[in-house]
């Protein structure tokens, strides 16, 4: 199946580097090209875009703005974003992921990163990358409301006690950083039972994607975070 992209900078030049090399690819090809955020959300119904690489900043409607539109609209449910930033490590990271987004890479990223960024995004999973750390990440995430005495956030407490044992204990490696087969074999069980875990906590915790995990289980007070 051919993954369809949608290409969201007001720089003109960036994307015509972005679409030669993501239509150079035989497994995806764009479908459109938008200036700002706006646009973005507008395309992005009409395209019927997998993956919308978004710019954060942008004149008119941000990147941010944009995201959170596509994550609320119940018919553009199965559209990811990706968004990118100049600058990994800054407070744009965690709004990004709030917004809705499915992870985000910084526009330094070799081609081969963003190739597969579109493919990991594509295929639900969380993209977190390389040089912003779990523990940056961690440390952004608990300002967000993470209860000081290292209990449960109420507001999740309801949602998280429909998790079984084994449920909850995904999610803490999920927000760790592990890909299903890492967790499988720390588990001992199969791939596959890992990823039918994975989708009930997403089904009961009201989560788009992976990357939505990883804020609830750190936003909710279940993982605390923890900067190196």
């Amino acid at each position: 199946m051919t993954i369809k992209v949608l290409l969201a900078d007001d720089q003109a030049l960036l994307r015509s580097a972005f679409r030669v090399l993501v239509d150079s690819e035989p497994d995806m090809e764009v479908v459109g090209e938008a200036a700002d955020g706006a646009e973005a959300v507008a395309l992005a119904r009409s395209t019927k875009a997998d993956v919308v690489l978004m710019d954060i900043r942008m004149p008119g409607t941000d990147g941010l703005a944009a995201t959170r539109t596509i994550s609320a609209d119940p018919e553009l449910a199965d559209v990811r974003v990706v968004m990118l930033t100049t600058f990994e490590v800054d407070e744009y990271v965690v709004q990004s992921l709030r917004a809705g987004a499915s992870g985000f890479l910084g526009k330094g990223a070799e081609p081969d990163e963003l190739l597969n960024a579109i493919r990991i995004a594509a295929a639900g999973e969380a993209l977190l990358s390389p040089v912003a750390t779990k523990g940056l990440i961690a440390k952004f995430l608990a300002q967000g409301g993470t209860s000081d005495d290292g209990s449960e956030s109420p507001a999740y407490s309801e949602r998280l006690a429909a998790l079984t044992g084994r449920e909850r204990e995904v999610l803490v490696l999920v927000a760790a950083g592990h890909p299903n087969d890492e967790i499988a074999e720390r588990l001992e069980v199969s791939p596959l039972t890992v990823k039918t875990h994975v989708n009930r906590a997403m089904a009961k915790l009201g989560a788009r994607d992976r990357a939505q995990l990883v804020v609830i289980a750190y936003e909710s007070g279940l993982v605390r975070p923890r900067v190196e």
